[in-house]
């Protein structure tokens, strides 16, 4: 009996100091360094007052080297912050002291080997790590004298800001891993191009591997997940003293933007049910995306992946193009000069030409834009831009036109070509439906007519409801509307319509391959999540250049985003 109160008591003692050595760590952890202070790097801890984020050291992976970092504290080890990213640490030995207003990291021989850059009066400072994960020098009147949001590593937290700030002088970027277990600076950087139109860029050292188009109507043309989503946010700030991109997450969720050491630009949210984190978007992953993919004068089809020369030029070596060989480029099909009768062929839909080569004339109105252009013979096409000051100028193009891909319609701008005026096509518009529209205790009622089986509107509010919203370049979209008082369905057929050739095997399978990429957009990158459910051959209609076009969404059924599964009791599809 004496012997299990003795066990008893010892369990206890155990259970006690366990605790102690608990409430011991928790309670020396703290969010800040005062002036004069110093703490062992290699055992010791910052931690943000809500105990959201780390500062701390860390060994990656199948490394003998050590870094100072910031890392996400009640998930696994994420680090977003690298301080000595390029002079590691052999072991991990290291002290942190707070000196002269700088944050000073120094291994055991007294080996700087990172430091903060400081120039302020280091007179009442503190240097605190902050629950939105940035490392601040401040003042007690909360002014900040230096922060680790102006020097990114790989990651982008909300509330972080990529671009140019007169006041402090620095053009904040993105830069890569080495590899995944190495934190040192990587070949890959990603940020805003201020010798240009203002656009975001992704490098490989001095080339140029992708890049967005320019900020437009609230958003990059031709990079849909840079601009706002259901999940969080977006600024684009554009001034005198400022060019920069952010963005806040919604409600509370954690959001990362990380370029990683390939290349790829990862939009990642985190699961708290499933404890991982979710890849929402990427970026510069699409064959697209590569920069200068087509070449001058060309443009890539996002859906089929295939190169095209825009209209008045063609292949320079038809057989490399049908080989897949682009690199070629395009070339005029003829020596054009400038002469009478050229008009601007309209090209929907498209990330604009990079900016080289280019002019920005803030005065002139999209109105006056075509004259402006049309009056100087080297101009080669034309578009709109947004000013900093509000409004939109006038941006003409000059030497080249590369880098153009075709996009969705809400992520695209309108590019003006200059061409002869036999080359402008001419469409047809032919009615498909014609309905009247009526408000019925709040809900839209389509009536087509009467009939044998009554009023007809079910088929056709579906079909008119996704026409209206899906705006991809696969996907016949409404073409006009309010005709007389009522609305019209209709469709763009190209001209020639009675035209008919054997289909060429490359060209079949460029068509298959279109429907393949339509059906991947409706089900994955549309805003509205569609399932067709009456895909045939009557349902794929094809342009003028054999573009594959899924029609008739009279069947079709939308999904939440986050949906992957639904119930329903009518017997739908072919």
């Amino acid at each position: 009996m004496g012997k299990l109160i003795s066990r008893c008591n010892l369990c206890a003692f155990l259970f006690l100091c366990a605790i102690i050595a608990l409430f011991s760590k928790n309670s020396s952890a703290t969010d800040s360094i005062k002036a004069g202070e110093f703490i062992n790097a290699s055992t010791q801890i910052l931690v943000s007052a809500k105990q959201k984020f780390v500062l701390g050291m860390f060994n990656p992976k199948d490394s003998k080297f050590h870094y100072l970092g910031i890392w996400y504290n009640n998930i696994p080890q994420t680090i977003v912050w690298v301080a000595n990213r390029d002079k590691p640490l052999v072991n991990s030995s290291a002290g942190l002291t707070f000196n002269g207003g700088n944050l000073i990291l120094q291994s055991e021989r007294d080996e700087i080997l990172w430091s903060t850059t400081s120039s302020e009066p280091a007179e009442n400072q503190i240097a605190q790590l902050q629950d939105n994960g940035n490392l601040v020098i401040r003042s007690w009147s909360e002014n900040y004298v230096w922060q680790s949001f102006d020097y990114p590593t790989d990651t982008l937290l909300p509330g972080m800001k990529l671009g140019w700030d007169s006041k402090t002088g620095l053009n904040r970027t993105l830069k890569s891993w080495r590899n995944q277990n190495d934190p040192s600076s990587g070949e890959f950087s990603f940020g805003i191009q201020l010798d240009g139109l203002p656009q975001l860029v992704l490098h490989k050292g001095q080339v140029i591997k992708y890049r967005t188009g320019p900020w437009f109507n609230g958003r990059f043309s031709g990079s849909d997940p840079l601009g706002d989503t259901a999940v969080y946010s977006t600024k684009f700030a554009y001034s005198a003293g400022e060019v920069a991109y952010s963005y806040e997450a919604i409600s509370s969720l954690d959001i990362i933007f990380q370029l990683n050491s390939t290349g790829i630009l990862l939009i990642l949210h985190w699961d708290d049910g499933k404890k991982y984190w979710h890849l929402k978007y990427t970026l510069a992953n699409d064959p697209c995306d590569q920069y200068g993919l087509c070449g001058n004068f060309g443009y890539c089809d996002s859906l089929t992946v295939n190169c095209n020369c825009l209209d008045g030029f063609q292949p320079k070596s038809r057989d490399d193009w049908e080989k897949f060989r682009w690199s070629d480029w395009c070339v005029r099909k003829d020596n054009r000069t400038c002469k009478n009768g050229e008009r601007f062929k309209r090209i929907s839909n498209v990330k604009l030409p990079d900016s080289s080569g280019y002019l920005v004339n803030v005065t002139t109105s999209i109105d006056d834009c075509e004259t402006v252009c049309l009056n100087n013979c080297s101009c080669l096409a034309y578009g709109t831009m947004e000013l900093s000051t509000g409004g939109y100028g006038c941006v003409t193009w000059f030497q080249k036109l590369i880098d153009i891909t075709t996009v969705p319609a809400w992520n695209g701008q309108n590019l003006y070509l200059r061409v002869a005026a036999d080359s402008v096509d001419s469409w047809k518009l032919i009615v498909g439906v014609t309905v009247s529209v009526a408000s019925l205790i709040g809900f839209l009622v389509i009536v087509i007519g009467e009939g044998g089986f009554g009023p007809v509107y079910k088929v056709f509010f579906p079909t008119i409801s996704l026409l209206l919203t899906n705006n991809n370049n696969k996907c016949y979209t409404l073409q006009g509307k309010l005709s007389n008082g009522k609305k019209i369905a209709v469709k763009k057929l190209a001209e020639d319509d009675k035209k008919r050739s054997l289909l060429k095997w490359k060209k079949r399978l460029d068509i298959i391959i279109g429907i393949a990429r339509g059906l991947l957009y409706l089900h994955r990158d549309s805003r509205l999540v569609i399932i067709h459910r009456d895909l045939k051959v009557s349902n794929i209609l094809l342009d003028n250049k054999m573009n594959p076009k899924i029609s008739d969404f009279g069947m079709a059924r939308m999904f939440a985003e986050d949906q992957t599964i639904t119930k329903t009791k009518r017997v739908v599809g072919t």
